[in-house]
Parts: C-alpha cells; structure tokens; sequence
C-alpha cells in the first residue's frame, strides 16, 4: 500500500515534535486518553489487562504500551512503522528501566505469529494511520478467541466540522460523511484512514468482531484548548469538544 511509504515518512520527519508529549506521559502511571487527556477512571475503554498479553498498533513514542506493563500485563509488544518514533521510545524505555519488544512494522502487515495476544490496542496509531479495511483484519489474527480490542481515534462528528486549512472545527459542517475512507490535508502526503460508524460495524463484524461499545470523549469541564507540538499548532477549542466528541473509543471482542 502506498500510504504505509508516505505516513513512514511523514511521522519520521514529524518524529521530534512528539518527544516532549512522549516523555511527559511516560512519567506518569495513569492511563489517559485523546488530545484531552480523560481519564481512564472516566472513559473505560481498557479491559482488564493483567496477567494477559497485549499488542499496540501504531505505538509512537511507546507510552501507552509502557502504561500496560505497568498495570500487570504478563508481556507487552509495541509496534510501529516509524523509525523515529521507535528511538524516542527506545530512549524513554531506557530512561524509565521499563523494557518491552518494539518492531517496526504498519498495521496492515504485523510480523507476529497468529493468536499471539489477548488485547490489541491503539490509542491514534492503527486506529487512523492504517486503513481499517486491513489493519483489523490483522488484529483479529493477532487475538486469541474471546480477546479483546480497544482503539481510539478522531470522532465522526469532528471530521465532519474540521476545516480543510487544519484550524480547529467550528458548529458548521463541512465534510461529507458519505463515502468517507482516506483523508487527507492540504500540503502533506500523509492519508489518515476515517470511515462512518456504519462502515465500522460493518467492518468489524467481517472481521471476527462482536462490537462491545462506542465511547464518545468529550473534554472534561475546565479544560485548556488542546493544541499538538508542544503548543504551537491549534487543535481543538475545549468549548467545541464539551458540545461534540473530538475523539471516539471502540471496543470489541473476537469471536
């Protein structure tokens, strides 16, 4: 597939903005979510995860995996296609004596054996850089029967309103939902894969899923702006994402 040569190289160039947020949410033991950071107390997307094996899709900088290991899970296994976001997560795993594998591989074509796991995670990884008529397919190898799947990425709603120039969304709607799959922005080769919450279903259920819920993830009350690049490129107003989700959690379990 082409977008997996073209997001490489857009998250290697792209790799340094990430090290500041990398390093800040290795350093702390709770789990949280999205661009807001909600709590994991507040959007229960993780099943229990202790004493089982978990595979993360589109690890980045290794911080969600590094939560895992720290909440019991028996063995943790990250995996990126990035080069670069795989030495941030190389040197954080160094720096918090906290070791786990790491590959580089996309979402679409993971090198680990069939039934290896009993969750599959991915917190804006797989969940919008592979493309979903693939990569689930590929969890649903990666998973033992009864294992489950938890993976967030940006809402319906947000893309729908999102503006084309990448400033933040406004009330108005001004995307088409019909026929959604790859997105992509103005000046950069990257394709983000979205699709609406019937495709998804849809493409759950021909995968091996039964579809356990949909989460929505609103910012919690009292919120800053989120912003991306340790502050230099605005997101999302917190007044838009206490109306509307920003982001969306879908959980479900292999038949």
């Amino acid at each position: 597939m082409e977008s997996i040569a073209g997001n490489r190289a857009h998250w290697n160039a792209a790799a340094h903005h990430w090290v500041g947020a990398g390093r800040r949410s290795w350093a702390t033991d709770e789990v949280t979510w999205g661009v807001f950071g909600v709590p994991e107390a507040d959007v229960g997307a993780l099943p229990d995860v202790a004493g089982r094996d978990v595979v993360e899709l589109g690890c980045g900088t290794g911080y969600v995996s590094a939560w895992l290991a720290r909440r019991g899970a028996r063995s943790v296994v990250g995996v990126d296609p990035t080069e670069g976001q795989l030495a941030t997560a190389r040197t954080l795993q160094r720096e918090h004596r906290l070791p786990f594998p790491l590959l580089q591989a996309a979402g679409e074509a993971v090198p680990l054996r069939d039934a290896c796991c009993d969750v599959v995670v991915s917190e804006y990884g797989a969940a919008i850089w592979a493309d979903p008529r693939v990569w689930l397919g590929e969890a649903a190898r990666l998973l033992r029967p009864g294992g489950e799947l938890a993976f967030l990425g940006s809402s319906v709603a947000f893309l729908l309103c999102c503006q084309d120039d990448g400033s933040p969304p406004t009330a108005e709607m001004r995307n088409p939902q019909r026929g959604m799959h790859r997105w992509t922005w103005p000046d950069d080769p990257a394709v983000e894969f979205h699709v609406s919450h019937g495709e998804m279903l849809r493409l759950l259920r021909a995968a091996g899923f039964e579809v356990l819920d949909l989460i929505e993830v609103y910012a919690p009350e009292g919120a800053a702006d989120a912003t991306l690049h340790d502050g230099k490129v605005d997101f999302v107003t917190a007044a838009w994402a206490r109306r509307w989700p920003i982001e969306e959690v879908w959980r479900a379990r292999r038949t």
